[in-house]
C-alpha cells in the first residue's frame, strides 16, 4: 500500500478505536455517577434499570446489527451505531426522571450494540493478516484501558462538573469517530445478499429481555421465589426456546448454530463466556475490598484497579504479537493458567494484605485475562470471510457480554449471602445485634466513612471480617469459570493466524477498502 493508503488506514482505525472506547467506557463512567444521579432524580427502587436498560439494549443488538452489516455493509451501521450512541447521550443529559434516564440509555445501548462488534469486522475487512495481531492488540489495549478510565473519570465529571457531563462527554469523542469513518472508510460495494431473520430477532430481544430484568431485579427488589421472577424466568426459558427452534429452520439466522461446528469459533466463545464471568468478578469486587476492608476512600477503590488494567493493556499487546509466531491455542493456555494463578492469589488476600502485594496480584490477574481481549476477538472470525466476519464477532461480543452479566449476578449473590451469614454469626457470637446500624443491604453503604465512625469498633471489626472472608470465599468460586475457561482453549486446534484464507483480504481489497 502507498502512503495515502496507510494514511486513511489510521484515520480508520483511530475512528473504529474512539467507537470502541465510547461504547465501552460508558457502564463504567456512568456507575461512579448513579449514587449522585438517584439523589437528584429519585427512582431508588427504578436504580438497576438505568443499567440494565443499557445492557440489554446493548446485548440484543449485537447479534442483529452484526448479521445487518454482513448484509449491507459494515459502514452504514457503525454509522448508525455512533448517531444512535450520541443520540442517546444528549437524551440522558437531559433527564428529569429516572425512568427517562433508563429509556435513554436503552437508545444508548442500541448504539453501543452496532459499534463493538462491527469494529472487529472492519479489521479483518481492510487489514491483511500479518497486521491483524497488532491491530487486534490496540483494540483489546482500548478495551483494558476504558475500565479504568471510566470510574476515575466519571468520579472526577461528578465530583466537578455535573453527573449529566458524563455522558455529554461523548459528544465531541463521538462527532470525532463519525467524521473520520466517513471521511476515510471506503468499503467495498459487494456484500452477501440475505434475508433478515425477524422472528428470529424479536424472540432473542424478548428472552434477553427477559433474562436480564430476572438476574437483576431477583433477590434485589423482589424475591427469587416470587411470581414476578418465576415469570421473567419461565417467558426467558420459553421465548429461547422458540429461537432455538426458528433459528434451525430460518434460511438466514441471527446466530448461525452452524458457525458452532467450527471448533476455533465454539470455543472461543465459550472461552470468552468463562473469561467474563471471572474477570469481571475481580474488577467489582476489589474496588469493595479497598474500600470496606480497609476503609479507602471511592477514589482509592479506582486506582486500585490501575495495576490491573496496565498488565491487562501490557497483555493485550503481547496476545496480538504472540498469535502471529504459534497457534490461538498455545497463547490462550498460558493466558489462562496466569489467569487462574491471579484469582486463586486474590482468594488470599486478608485485611492485612499490603496494597503492594494486593497490587502484584492485580496485576498477575490482568495480564492472565488481557490476552483474552484480543486473542479471542481474533480467533473467533479467523475462519470466516466477509459474508460472516459480521455475525461472528457480534456473537462473541454478546457471549462475553452475557458471561460478565450472568457472573456479576451469581457472584454477587454468593458474596452477599456469605457476608450476611458470616456478620449474623460473628454478631451473634460476641452478643452484638444489628440494631442501630446502617442497612446492610450493600456493603457499600454500611462501611461508607460517616457510617463507619457511628459503629462501635468491636462491631465494626466484625463487619470488616465478614466482609472480608466473604469476598474472597467468593474468588474461590471464582475460580471455576477461570478453569473452565482452561478447559475450553485446550480445544481451539492448532490454528494460527499466519497464512492465507477466508479470513485474510487480497491486497487488492486491502487497497479498495483504504482509498477512493
Amino acid at each position: 500500500m502507498n502512503a495515502q493508503s496507510n494514511s486513511r488506514l489510521g484515520f480508520v482505525v483511530a475512528g473504529l478505536l474512539l467507537g470502541i472506547l465510547m461504547a465501552a467506557m460508558d457502564n463504567t463512567i456512568v456507575s461512579t455517577a448513579m449514587a449522585t444521579i438517584v439523589s437528584e432524580l429519585g427512582g431508588l427502587d427504578k436504580y438497576v434499570w438505568v443499567t440494565s436498560a443499557y445492557m440489554v439494549a446493548e446485548m440484543a443488538a449485537m447479534p442483529i446489527f452484526g448479521k445487518l452489516s454482513d448484509m449491507y455493509g459494515r459502514k452504514r451501521f457503525f454509522v448508525f451505531g455512533i448517531a444512535m450512541f450520541l443520540l442517546g447521550s444528549v437524551l440522558c443529559g437531559t433527564a428529569d426522571t429516572i425512568v427517562q434516564l433508563s429509556v435513554y440509555r436503552a437508545i444508548q445501548g442500541i448504539g453501543g450494540g452496532a459499534l463493538m462488534p462491527i469494529a472487529f469486522a472492519i479489521v479483518f475487512d481492510v487489514f491483511p493478516v500479518e497486521k491483524r495481531g497488532a491491530m487486534g492488540g490496540l483494540f483489546g489495549a482500548v478495551f483494558g484501558i476504558s475500565s479504568l478510565a471510566g470510574p476515575l473519570l466519571g468520579a472526577f465529571i461528578t465530583d466537578h462538573l455535573n453527573w449529566r457531563w458524563n455522558f455529554y462527554i461523548n459528544i465531541p469523542l463521538g462527532i470525532l469517530a463519525l467524521f473520520l469513518i466517513l471521511a476515510f472508510y471506503k468499503e467495498s460495494a459487494v456484500h452477501a445478499k440475505q434475508r433478515i431473520d425477524w422472528w428470529g430477532a424479536l424472540t432473542l430481544i424478548g428472552s434477553i429481555v427477559a433474562l436480564m430484568f430476572a438476574l437483576e431485579l431477583g433477590g434485589q427488589l423482589y424475591a427469587w421465589d416470587s411470581g414476578k421472577i418465576l415469570g421473567l424466568f419461565a417467558a426467558f426459558a420459553v421465548l429461547f426456546t422458540t429461537f432455538l427452534l426458528v433459528e434451525r429452520k430460518a434460511e438466514e439466522p441471527i446466530i448461525s448454530f452452524g458457525m458452532f461446528r467450527k471448533r476455533l469459533f465454539a470455543s472461543s466463545n465459550l472461552a470468552g463466556l468463562f473469561y467474563g464471568a471471572a474477570f469481571i468478578a475481580a474488577s467489582v469486587y476489589i474496588p469493595l475490598f479497598v474500600q470496606g476492608v480497609t476503609g479507602g476512600t471511592a477514589t482509592n477503590s479506582g486506582l486500585i484497579l490501575l495495576p490491573m488494567t496496565l498488565s491487562s493493556v501490557v497483555a493485550s499487546q503481547v496476545g496480538g504479537f504472540l498469535v502471529q509466531r504459534t497457534s490461538f491455542r498455545n497463547v490462550m493456555v498460558l493466558s489462562a493458567v496466569i489467569f487462574m494463578a491471579g484469582i486463586a492469589l486474590l482468594a488470599t488476600i486478608t485485611p492485612d494484605t499490603s496494597k503492594t502485594l494486593l497490587s502484584i496480584y492485580m496485576a498477575i490477574a490482568g495480564f492472565g485475562v488481557g490476552f483474552s481481549f484480543s486473542v479471542l476477538g481474533m480467533s473467533a472470525i479467523q475462519d470466516f470471510g466477509p459474508s460472516q466476519r459480521g455475525a461472528a464477532s457480534s456473537t462473541m461480543s454478546f457471549i462475553r457480554s452475557l458471561g460478565m452479566t450472568v457472573g456479576i449476578t451469581v457472584f454477587g449473590i454468593v458474596q452477599r449471602n456469605l457476608f450476611a451469614n458470616r456478620l449474623s454469626e460473628s454478631l451473634s457470637a460476641t452478643g452484638g445485634g444489628a440494631e442501630g446500624l446502617p442497612s446492610m443491604d450493600d456493603p457499600r453503604t454500611l462501611l461508607a466513612s460517616e457510617a463507619r465512625k457511628a459503629i462501635p469498633a468491636p462491631v465494626l471489626e466484625q463487619i470488616v471480617g465478614g466482609l472480608s472472608k466473604s469476598i474472597t470465599t467468593m474468588f474461590w468460586w471464582t475460580l471455576v469459570p477461570a478453569v473452565l475457561a482452561l478447559i475450553t482453549v485446550c480445544f481451539m486446534g492448532n490454528a494460527k493466524m499466519m497464512g492465507h484464507g477466508p479470513g485474510a483480504p487480497s491486497r487488492q481489497e486491502v487497497k479498495t477498502a483504504a482509498s477512493e
